[in-house]
Order: structure tokens, then C-alpha cells, then sequence
């Protein structure tokens, strides 16, 4: 296992303790070891190495004393950042973006997952090219050296150019053969449910818990990326298809967004999504909004969403009440209350589910409030532009 330096700079704008303890699970995820956390406050990034001079100094005597090989920033860094730490620091460094992109590709199981991160990944690794170049600045005036360098730079972007053109020419037929797959489906009116949630928030285990699958759950960060869609059958309102999808998370690389929008797309053209919460986590109003934001750029928020507040077992405020469902003033489910994990509260979401598929789509249409309207962590009631 790799040692670690985390690297957190505080700017004011979100839970800086949870974001760190978030970066400490990605790393471990990763299968680094942080060994050692430097953290500090500023107003904005420095232009040169994102952190000050002072604190660049802080963390190569850090990395000195704790014997760190990898430094990892629990920020986005541009290309020049990086290259300018690195040289300062001597060690490889790393940022969020790269990081999640790493677990990405150690997760991905599926042909299509694969594709998928191989395309977020070359899209990343563009913007960085130079940097496998960057010896050759430290032979300025050698004979021969120049262009030699310019012209392998050049080969090395027009190959990656090819070959995520070939990428995104096959991640398209895949996507065409999923909406062939959903046109089936509606035709044979079945209802479509997608499981979405912050990482970690426990939408495996509820998946396996619902379905009797096998999908894989584990307490960590990413531990599914392929979409896993089956059968559940529901009493008089008969079978649906409920799929288990990708974790959001915060600060989410743009070139996963888009490299996963084939496996996003089940969430997309589902009927309902049931939008898993960690019930435990101090940060889990943070973690609703995250979710309800990507939702937005991947076109998802006018689907109707009950929040199926998980983990109860976790969080004793909450387990005192027991599972129970909770309604808006239109008699609407907006939240139920549940232990995937223990089994508590399953009967009352299969209930809740029923009953909002039995229930008129005029009725869920004109129920309930956008989520912005909606007061602090009173969840997702039915969004006003429900397609069922």
C-alpha cells in the first residue's frame, strides 16, 4: 500500500471536515494509505501551485518525515499546478479528479463500464500530455532534442484524438441498444424504477435487499459502477425493473458525467427514482443537494423521487421512531425510513412504492413542491413534471 500526504484547503464554501474525511475514504478506496493530513484556509487558489509558498514548504517536510510517496489534493488542479508541485515537491501528485477517475477504473467490471472510464480518462489525461514531456525542458538547446519532442507530442494527441473518437463511436451504439432495450419495455408497460444516491448511502445492499440479487456492496466508496437492472414483483401491481446505478458525489469530474451518460441514462428514462440517503451522515442535507444537482445536468429532475432515508440502524434519533413513511400535505409519500442492511422498513417501502405507481399520474403531477420550495431536509416530494 502506498503512503499518503492529503492535501485540504479550506476556501469557506462547503463542510471542510466532511470533505476531508471524504477524501480520506477516495484515497483508501484507491488503496493509499494517508499517513498524514495538511490542511490550511484561503481566500482563493495560487495561480502557481494552488497553495502558497509557506504551506508548499509544510507539506514537503510532511512528506519528508512520514516517508510519503503520493501526494493527493482534495481539489481540482490545472495542469500547470500540478507540474509545478510535483517538481517542488518530488513526489507524483494527484487531485480529486484523477483520483475518482483511478477507482473508476479499478471498479469498472462490465464491457461498457470499461469503455466508459478509458473515455473519461483520455479526456483527462489531454489537457496533461505535456507533462510526460517535461524532461526535455531540462535540456534546452540540445541538438536534436527539440523537435523530435514536438513532433512525439503531437503523435501522442493525434493517437489519443483516434482513439476517443473510436470510444465514443462504440459507447454509441451501446447507447442505442440500450433505448432499443427501454422501447421493449414500454411496450410491455413495464414500470421502471432507478436506485440514486450519494456514494456509499447504501444502494447495493438496498438493491440486494429488494431483489435477492448478488450485486456486490461493500462499505466503500464506488463499489458499483455498472448499472444492474432486475425484476421485482410488487402484489397487484405486478412486476417493475429497479436498477441499481453509479454513486454521485460531490464535485463530480465533468468527464465522468459525460463519458457515463449510456449508464446514466437508466436513471434518465426511468418512472421513478428512489433517491437512497445516508440517515447517519452529518452531512446528508449536503449529499441530497449534490445528488439533486447532477440529476439536473443528466435532464433527471422532472422524475418523480421518494427519498428512502437509509441506515437507520446507524442513526438513533432516528431508529427510535422506527421505519415508518412520511407524506406531503397531498397525502403523497416523500420519505420512508429504513435499514437495508438490518431488513427494517422493506415492507413499507414496497408499499410505498406500489402505492405511487397505483397512484393517478394527474395526481403526482400536481403533488407535492420542487426541491427548492421544500424546507431543509424535508426531502424530495414528486417533482411537477412526473412522467409516468
Amino acid at each position: 500500500m502506498i503512503n499518503a500526504a492529503l492535501v485540504g484547503i479550506d476556501f469557506g464554501k462547503v463542510d471542510f471536515e466532511a470533505s476531508l474525511a471524504e477524501l480520506d475514504l477516495l484515497s483508501r478506496s484507491a488503496g493509499a494509505d494517508p499517513v498524514v493530513a495538511v490542511t490550511g484556509r484561503r481566500g482563493s487558489p495560487d495561480a502557481a501551485m494552488f497553495v502558497g509558498s509557506g504551506k508548499a514548504q509544510e507539506i514537503k517536510d510532511a512528506i519528508a518525515l512520514h516517508r510519503v510517496d503520493l501526494v493527493i489534493f482534495n481539489h481540482a488542479l490545472s495542469p500547470a499546478q500540478q507540474r509545478n508541485l510535483e517538481r517542488f515537491l518530488e513526489r507524483r501528485v494527484v487531485d480529486r479528479t484523477s483520483l475518482i477517475l483511478d477507482i473508476f477504473a479499478q471498479r469498472a467490471k462490465s464491457h461498457e463500464g470499461k469503455l466508459q472510464v478509458e473515455l473519461a480518462q483520455l479526456q483527462y489525461l489531454a489537457t496533461r500530455l505535456v507533462r510526460a514531456w517535461s524532461h526535455l525542458e531540462r535540456q534546452k538547446g540540445g541538438i536534436g532534442l527539440r523537435g523530435p519532442g514536438e513532433t512525439q507530442l503531437e503523435t501522442d494527441r493525434r493517437l489519443l484524438g483516434e482513439r476517443v473518437k473510436s470510444l465514443k463511436v462504440r459507447l454509441d451504439k451501446l447507447r442505442r441498444q440500450h433505448a432499443t432495450q427501454r422501447r421493449a419495455r414500454k411496450r410491455s408497460d413495464t414500470f421502471s424504477i432507478s436506485l440514486v444516491g450519494y456514494t456509499n448511502a447504501g444502494k447495493s445492499t438496498l438493491f440486494n435487499a429488494l431483489t435477492k440479487a448478488q450485486a456486490y456492496a461493500a462499505d466503500q466508496l464506488f463499489a458499483t459502477l455498472d448499472t444492474t437492472s432486475r425484476r421485482v414483483y410488487l402484489g397487484e401491481v405486478g412486476q417493475v425493473v429497479l436498477s441499481d446505478t453509479v454513486g454521485f458525489i460531490r464535485e463530480l469530474p465533468h468527464q465522468l458525467v459525460a463519458a457515463f451518460r449510456a449508464t446514466l441514462e437508466e436513471t434518465v428514462h426511468a418512472d421513478l427514482l428512489l433517491h437512497v440517503v445516508d440517515a447517519s451522515s452529518a452531512v446528508r442535507q449536503e449529499q441530497i443537494d449534490q445528488v439533486n444537482t447532477v440529476l439536473t445536468e443528466i435532464g433527471a429532475d422532472g422524475i418523480p423521487q421518494i427519498l428512502v432515508w437509509n441506515k437507520i440502524d446507524a442513526a438513533p434519533e432516528l431508529l427510535a421512531d422506527g421505519p415508518r413513511i412520511e407524506r406531503d400535505e397531498s397525502g403523497n409519500v416523500t420519505r420512508v425510513f429504513v435499514s437495508a442492511r438490518d431488513g427494517i422498513g422493506l415492507d413499507l417501502l414496497r408499499a410505498a412504492i406500489a402505492e405511487t405507481i397505483a397512484r393517478p399520474a394527474t395526481a403526482l403531477q400536481s403533488s407535492g413542491q420542487s426541491p427548492n420550495h421544500l424546507p431543509a431536509e424535508s426531502g424530495v416530494g414528486f417533482h411537477t413534471a412526473g412522467n409516468l
